[in-house]
C-alpha cells in the first residue's frame, strides 16, 4: 500500500499582526524584520486556542477529501504548544470533529513535527493497521515568545495545517526523520517544574530561546543533505521534483537550501511573508495553499522537509 494525500486544510489565528503593529510593542522596525527574515506579518490567536485552529483545518481537509470524520481511523497532531498535558490535542480534535472511531495522540518534534507525524502515519497505513488517517501540524507559539525580546518575538505566528492520507494501491511515498539531542541547547523552550510538596515549587513555562546563527548553520547544512540522501536512495532526479516545500522559518534559509541543491528558486514556494514561522503548521499550510490555488497536478513529485528543536529534521518524497 502507498500513502496518498487526498485532502488538505488550514487555519490561522484570528488577528493579523503586521511588522508595523510590532513596532508599537517592542523596539524594532518593518525594515529590520523583513530584511533579516522575509516576514511582513503573522497571525496570532485571540483566545480561540490551538484546538480550534487544528479542528478547523481538519474539517476543511475532510471536506476536500470527500470523507466524513467518522471514516478517520487515526488522528496525529504534531504540536509543541498543547493547551494542556492531557487530554492530547489530537483527542480534543477527535471530539470537536466527531471522529468517534479514531485512535488519537500527539507528536512533539518542534518545527519538524508535521514530517514526523506523516512518517508515523505512513507506517500505520503501509502495515495495513489503518486505511485513513488525519495528520495535523498545529502550533500557538505566541504564548511561548517573550514579547520584549525582538530577536524572537518577531519570528513566530499561530496556525494549523492538516492532510487526510489514505492507503492506496498506486503512487509514491517515502519519508525519513532524524534527531541530534546533543545539540538541543541551541533551540529550547524550558518548562521549569520540579514542583511537589517537598520542593514547594510551582510549575512555570519558560520562553523560546534560540541561538539564531547556530540554527541557521544547522538548517542550511542538514536540510539539503537529507533531501539529497532521499533522492539518491529512491533514484529520483532533483530536476524531476515539481516543488520543494520547506519549513517556513526564514527566507534566507530557504534561499540558501535552494542554492545548495542547485535548483531554481521558483521550485521553493514561500508564504513566510504572510504567516511567519508557524512551526509544525508551516509545511501543511503551504501545501494547502498550493493545492487550493490549483498549482498541484496529479503525478507531480513533491519533496517536503523540516527542521527544528531537538534538534530534529525530516523529509518526505511523494507523488501527488
Amino acid at each position: 500500500m502507498i500513502t496518498k494525500i487526498i485532502g488538505t486544510g488550514s487555519s490561522q489565528g484570528r488577528r493579523r499582526v503586521s511588522n508595523q503593529d510590532l513596532e508599537q510593542v517592542v523596539e524594532t522596525s518593518d525594515e529590520w524584520i523583513h530584511s533579516r527574515t522575509g516576514i511582513s506579518s503573522r497571525y496570532v490567536t485571540e483566545g480561540e486556542g490551538i484546538k480550534a485552529m487544528a479542528a478547523e483545518a481538519a474539517e476543511k481537509a475532510c471536506i476536500q477529501a470527500g470523507i466524513s470524520p467518522k471514516e478517520v481511523e487515526l488522528i496525529l497532531v504534531a504540536t509543541s504548544t498543547p493547551e494542556c498535558c492531557f487530554p492530547s490535542t489530537a483527542c480534543q480534535v477527535q471530539g470537536e470533529i466527531g471522529a468517534e472511531g479514531a485512535a488519537a495522540f500527539d507528536i512533539s518534534a518542534a518545527c519538524s513535527g508535521f514530517i514526523f507525524a506523516l512518517h508515523t502515519a505512513n507506517s500505520f497505513l503501509v502495515s495495513g493497521t489503518y486505511k485513513t488517517a488525519l495528520v495535523i501540524g498545529a502550533d500557538e507559539l505566541s504564548k511561548l515568545v517573550d514579547w520584549n525580546d525582538r530577536r524572537t518575538c518577531v519570528l513566530f505566528g499561530d496556525g494549523a495545517g492538516a492532510v487526510v492520507v489514505r492507503a492506496e494501491d498506486d503512487g509514491k511515498f517515502f519519508s525519513a526523520v532524524g534527531s541530534d539531542g546533543s545539540r538541543g541547547e541551541i533551540l529550547t523552550c524550558v518548562s521549569r517544574s520540579g514542583g511537589n510538596f517537598i520542593t514547594k515549587k510551582q510549575p512555570k513555562m519558560g520562553f523560546i530561546a534560540m541561538d539564531g546563527q547556530e540554527v541557521f548553520k544547522f538548517a542550511v547544512k542538514k536540510v539539503p543533505s537529507c533531501i539529497e540522501e532521499m533522492l539518491k536512495e529512491h533514484q529520483e532526479k532533483p530536476e524531476d521534483i515539481r516543488y520543494y516545500l520547506l519549513h517556513q522559518a526564514n527566507e534566507r534559509i530557504i534561499a540558501a537550501v535552494a542554492k545548495r541543491l542547485g535548483e531554481p528558486a521558483e521550485k521553493f514556494p514561500m508564504n513566510i511573508s504572510a504567516y511567519g514561522n508557524t512551526s509544525a503548521a508551516s509545511i501543511p499550510i503551504l501545501l494547502d495553499e498550493l493545492n487550493r490555488e490549483g498549482k498541484l497536478n496529479r503525478g507531480d513529485k513533491i519533496v517536503m522537509a523540516g527542521f527544528g528543536g531537538g534538534l530534529t529534521w525530516g523529509s518526505a518524497l511523494l507523488e501527488w
